[in-house]
């Protein structure tokens, strides 16, 4: 039997007892102890540093890492895209330090629970086999002494238990389910599935259908059978008018109607044009899903921003149009469609004189950005345009040759419908603006055109023509000179810029390229009704205010924007954007508001009744060096811009709230909107003004 471990415990109290106790005393430890609780002692080696107690106390710390402390830290490989060897920063840490492809199976699996039984049935197999030999062996060592009692009976009798004995095993052995034969299983054996597939053979689709009924005709024409077939085809139409003759109205109008069937199963052919507008829907939800993200801030998006910045507002960059056949060509003019709020055209063109080509009309919808709804081409530049306000499926165009055109939306075909030419009278400078009137006294459509060779030409469309008149030619006063026989010589003044009043009919202001705008009248074709001394340099652009009829702007490439009354001489607002100014445009939703873009990429806007001193919108919208900004218009609706630049793109900003103010409403007291209110907040401006130049 083991030993009993009762001493030993007791024996491990009083060592560690009386080890308690030797340490507390100091004594020493006598022979009597046990050796293993004996208390051990260290041995210093000889060239042990000798440190001090602050030295001991001092903690070092040492942070334990995951990465592996032998894989490289320098790895180079080569980088194919730009060309040159790069440094790999992620190094692989793992570390494999014995692996071994095994097969065993855990036993609680279904496939171990599964190869376990099977086992089982193979050993539960075998032993019955065994206890079956094993009995015929007792069996035959029983019956050889029988065997020898009884020799003497007959020869037939000592084989019947033998017999009936191995009868009896080989029923036993017929009874015992012998196991079926398990198929190894090879784990090396694989077979790729790609291998396995089948391809099934190529199917040829065919249609049979009867091939249309043919005859073979041959006779020999003379002039008794021609004679005679003209007699029986006018025999059949005089039969045919009497049918008719007799036929009742129902009768027709059945006939009409499947004559009408025959000719749509007729147009049913494979012109792609009968499924246009159902392509260009798709188009345009196509679109719309693609540019989801811009069409939500173009409706949802206000910049709260805004709440924290008192006098400034920013633009928001939305779509940008732009077409491959109209690269390298400047947006020279554009024009919101005054039916359709989401239309507008662009004109393509080139202010260059020595870069003169080809000029493109094209009409963009907002519904879908990537591609244009019309595209026109034209063999001279178009420097401007305007939309019929009543028919807003007319355009005209001007171009730089001196043409004039007019486009027609509904006419499938890329040329104009109607133009000028030599004979009828064409400008011989660049036609810089055209401007749709309202119909004459016969209710024929009619529009101005301005040119450089000084005249403001009137066209009427006149049975399918174009009819000029000229209305009145620009003339630089004081510039006469006496030429031979005394014949008066004037230097005609150069047009580039006019826009008629929206409440009196017949006044209209041109801007020169001399930096003069006249004031005219239709009725007058000698004289002006005033000159103003407006700028140094050409004047690009002048725009009356739409609510104040008093009011109009004019920009020039000396950098100024102006603001005039048109019963003074001298400007009342006078603003330098330290860069040529390409356009200005009113806002449509207030007297106070407008825009200007100048030739370095920026888009200003300001709004007077804010600040009458500085833009509160000053924001570059294209990249200052490549592209310079040309054109800008206000939606009529929607509070967006769009600004066209040099290179063909026109670009769609949204205006944030502080650019838009609209007067607050107050507890009890009802906000008042109307132009009646817009023209008293400029008049209100424009008395300030009044009032302070006087004292200077």
């Amino acid at each position: 039997m083991p030993p009993k471990p009762l001493p030993r415990r007791q024996s491990l109290t009083v060592g560690r007892g009386a080890r308690k106790r030797d340490e507390d005393s100091g004594t020493e430890v006598g022979e009597g102890a046990d050796e293993w609780a004996q208390s051990k002692v260290t041995i210093r080696p000889p060239d042990q540093l000798e440190l001090t107690e602050a030295e001991l106390k001092e903690e070092f710390t040492r942070i334990l890492k995951a990465n592996n402390p032998h894989a490289p830290q320098n790895i180079v490989r080569y980088n194919f895209r730009e060309g040159t060897y790069k440094l790999i920063g992620f190094v692989n840490q793992l570390a494999v330090h014995y692996t071994q492809v095994g097969n065993l199976i855990p036993k609680d699996s279904d496939e171990g629970r599964r190869q376990h039984y099977r086992d089982e049935l193979a050993a539960g197999s075998q032993e019955s086999a065994k206890l079956v030999f094993s009995e015929t062996e007792i069996l035959e060592e029983e019956e050889e002494p029988k065997e020898a009692e009884t020799e003497a009976e007959a020869g037939s009798q000592t084989n019947v238990p033998a017999a009936a004995a191995a009868e009896k095993v080989a029923e036993e052995e017929l009874m015992t389910p012998k196991p079926k034969e398990r198929k190894l299983t090879n784990q090396f054996n694989f077979s790729e599935r790609a291998s396995q597939t089948f391809n099934n053979p190529l199917r040829d689709r065919e249609c049979q259908m009867e091939p249309p009924p043919r005859t073979n005709f041959s006779a020999t024409a003379n002039q008794w059978e021609i004679y005679d077939a003209y007699v029986e085809e006018l025999e059949k139409q005089e039969k045919t008018k009497e049918k008719e003759k007799t036929k009742t109205p129902v009768t027709k109008k059945m006939g009409k109607m499947s004559m009408r069937k025959m000719t749509f199963m007729e147009s049913q052919s494979d012109d792609i044009t009968k499924v246009a507008q159902a392509a260009k829907i798709v188009e345009r939800m196509v679109n719309q899903n693609t540019y989801d993200d811009v069409a939500q801030d173009f409706k949802y998006y206000e910049d709260a921003a805004d709440e924290y910045r008192d006098q400034e507002g920013t633009l928001l960059p939305l779509w940008k149009f732009q077409n491959d056949k109209a690269k390298r060509l400047a947006v020279t003019a554009l024009c919101w469609n005054p039916k359709y709020n989401d239309l507008f055209a662009v004109g393509h063109g080139s202010y260059d004189f020595m870069k003169q080509s080809r000029g493109m009309l094209l009409l963009y919808s907002m519904k879908n950005p990537s591609f244009p709804e019309y595209i026109f081409s034209s063999d001279s530049g178009i420097m401007c345009l305007d939309i019929h306000v009543d028919h807003p499926y007319l355009v005209v165009v001007g171009h730089y040759d001196g043409n004039v055109a007019i486009y027609n939306l509904k006419r499938p075909h890329s040329q104009p419908a109607f133009r000028s030419s030599a004979k009828s009278g064409k400008h011989t400078d660049p036609v810089w603006q055209v401007k749709w009137q309202k119909d004459d006294m016969d209710n024929n459509l009619n529009f101005f055109s301005v040119s450089s060779d000084g005249r403001i030409v009137s066209w009427t469309l006149v049975k399918s023509e174009l009819v000029h008149t000229d209305v009145i030619k620009l003339k630089v006063e004081g510039s006469t000179t006496e030429g031979l026989e005394e014949l008066q010589l004037h230097t005609v003044g150069c047009g580039t810029a006019f826009d008629f009043h929206k409440e009196i009919n017949y006044m209209f202001l041109v801007g020169t390229e001399e930096g003069k705008i006249y004031k005219c009248s239709k009725s007058y074709s000698s004289q002006f009704l005033d000159t103003y001394d407006a700028h140094n340099m050409a004047v690009d652009a002048v725009s009356w205010n739409p609510y104040h009829s008093k009011v109009f702007m004019s920009c020039s490439s000396d950098w100024t924007v102006k603001i005039w009354d048109h019963t003074v001489k001298t400007p009342m607002f006078i603003y330098d954007l330290n860069s040529a100014v390409g356009d200005v445009a009113w806002a449509p939703y207030s007297s106070t508001v407008f825009a200007a873009v100048t030739i370095n990429g920026k888009t200003h806007v300001f709004d007077l009744s804010i600040n009458k001193y500085e833009a509160i919108c000053s924001q570059p919208v294209v990249a200052r060096k490549k592209n310079k900004i040309t054109h800008v218009k206000f939606n009529p609706i929607h509070p967006i811009i769009i600004v066209g630049d040099d290179r063909g793109h026109v670009t769609c900003l949204k205006l944030s709230p502080n650019l838009r103010k609209m007067p607050k409403e107050k507890k009890g007291q009802e906000v008042q909107k109307g132009p009646a209110v817009e023209i008293a907040k400029l008049d209100k401006l424009l008395n300030l003004v009044r009032e302070v130049k006087p004292k200077t």
